[in-house]
C-alpha cells in the first residue's frame, strides 16, 4: 500500500502583487547569491535568477533604497556574484540561515529608517525563509521577490512561497511578487 504522506495534493500558487514601497523606508536583501551556489552547474535557478536580481538592485538603487548584502560562513563579501556586486558603503553581513542572527543587520536597517525589506537570495528554504521569518518577528514588513529566490530543488522554492503566504503571523506581514513588480 503506498503511504499516502506522499500523495497529497499541491494547493494552489498563491497570487503575486505589485508592491509600491518609499524607498526611504525601504531596503533590498541580497541573500548568499555567492560563486560557490549560485551558478548554472550548481543552482541553475538561481544563475538565471541574477539578471532580475539586478535589474531590481538597480531600480531600488536609482531611487536611494538601502542594500544590504549576506554570505554564509564559509564565504566572504569578494564572493558575491560580480553582476550584483556590493557598492561603496552596502553592508555585507556573515550568518547561517537567519541573517539577523549573531549581526548586526537589525541595526544597520533601523538605523537607516527601514520598515520594510524586499528579499531575494539562496537558498529559499534557508536563508529566505528564516530571514524573512526573523524580520517579521522584529517588527519589519517583508517582501519577498519569489522568482529572486532560488534553491537545489524546485520544491523548497514552492514550500517557501506556500509557508510565507500562509505561516501564522508571517502571512499578515509578508508580501509575495516578482522582482519586476516592485516599484519605489
Amino acid at each position: 500500500m503506498a503511504n499516502p504522506l506522499f500523495h497529497i495534493e499541491v494547493p494552489p500558487p498563491p497570487k503575486l502583487e505589485t508592491v509600491t514601497l518609499a524607498p526611504k523606508s525601504t531596503a533590498i536583501l541580497v541573500l548568499d547569491i555567492l560563486q560557490q551556489n549560485c551558478t548554472a552547474a550548481r543552482r541553475p535557478r538561481c544563475a538565471a535568477s541574477v539578471s532580475r536580481i539586478r535589474r531590481l538592485l538597480d531600480k531600488g538603487r536609482s531611487k536611494a533604497v538601502v542594500v544590504a548584502y549576506s554570505v554564509f560562513p564559509q564565504a566572504a563579501a569578494s564572493d558575491i556574484l560580480a553582476e550584483i556586486t556590493p557598492e561603496a558603503g552596502e553592508p555585507v553581513v556573515t550568518s547561517g540561515p537567519d541573517k539577523f542572527l549573531g549581526t548586526d543587520l537589525e541595526k544597520l536597517l533601523r538605523d537607516k529608517g527601514v520598515k520594510t525589506v524586499v528579499i531575494v537570495g539562496s537558498a529559499a528554504h534557508g536563508a529566505v525563509l528564516y530571514t524573512a521569518g526573523a524580520a517579521v518577528f522584529r517588527g519589519f514588513e517583508v517582501v519577498v521577490a519569489v522568482d529572486g529566490m532560488s534553491a537545489d530543488i524546485t520544491y523548497a522554492e514552492q514550500y517557501t512561497t506556500w509557508h510565507l503566504a500562509n505561516a501564522p503571523i508571517l502571512a499578515d506581514h509578508t508580501k509575495l511578487t516578482r522582482c519586476d513588480l516592485v516599484r519605489f
